[in-house]
């Protein structure tokens, strides 16, 4: 049988994690994509520089080995959409972080079936709420192939596309009653000025 085997950890901690900058810059990575944790966006990290790694050690190879593994590498992620057909290792090595958390489910949910927030997208995938293709996907993390990304939906006995599109529906007129509101207390203010402004007029006459 051998001995058990631990899985490794899946991501690494930065070398400074009590760095400001970097725990604004996390800060504002986490609050755009939705992330609930930093350790999501650590794994992000750590998958990157894996990619990253393998670029580098594609381009320390001859010429001859170069070009019968740079296609195995450029191919699997073209499948997932983080580069285009005609891309080089160059290309790979110039990825963002942002690329990649971009091809998240919970990113392309939020943009695709018109979530306000990314935290709303990941309360509908962990509920179930949307699927890829015939299959329910639960897991917000899940990155998307570009042939899985033209079948997101929702799933048929979801109520969700009915809520939104009647939120849709009720934004125009709450944005219309606030500026209504807005304009008859304006007016209420410039009525309660004018007989202050005359009183003073006519004061140093008598």
């Amino acid at each position: 049988m051998g001995d058990p085997k631990y899985p490794r950890r899946a991501w690494r901690k930065p070398k400074r994690p009590l760095n400001y900058e970097l725990k604004m810059d996390e800060l504002k990575i986490l609050g755009t994509f939705g992330l609930r944790t930093k350790r999501e966006l650590w794994k992000a990290h750590t998958e990157l520089s894996r990619v990253r790694h393998q670029a580098r050690s594609l381009l320390a190879l001859r010429q001859d080995e170069r070009e019968e593994k740079e296609p195995i590498l450029m191919k699997s992620l073209e499948r997932i959409g983080l580069v285009s057909g005609g891309s080089t290792l160059d290309d790979v090595l110039n990825l963002q972080v942002d690329d990649l958390l971009s091809r998240r489910l919970q990113s392309i949910v939020t943009k695709k079936l018109g979530f306000k927030t990314p935290y709303q997208a990941r309360q509908a995938i962990i509920h179930g709420h949307v699927m890829i293709g015939d299959r329910k996907v639960d897991i917000p993390s899940y990155v998307v192939t570009l042939t899985e990304e033209d079948n997101i939906h929702f799933a048929p006995e979801s109520k969700l596309p009915e809520i939104l599109e009647k939120t849709k529906q009720e934004e125009p007129k709450a944005v219309t009653e606030e500026a209504e509101t807005n304009t008859t207390e304006e007016a209420k203010v410039e009525t309660t000025q004018e007989p202050a402004t005359e009183a003073k007029s006519e004061s140093p006459s008598e």
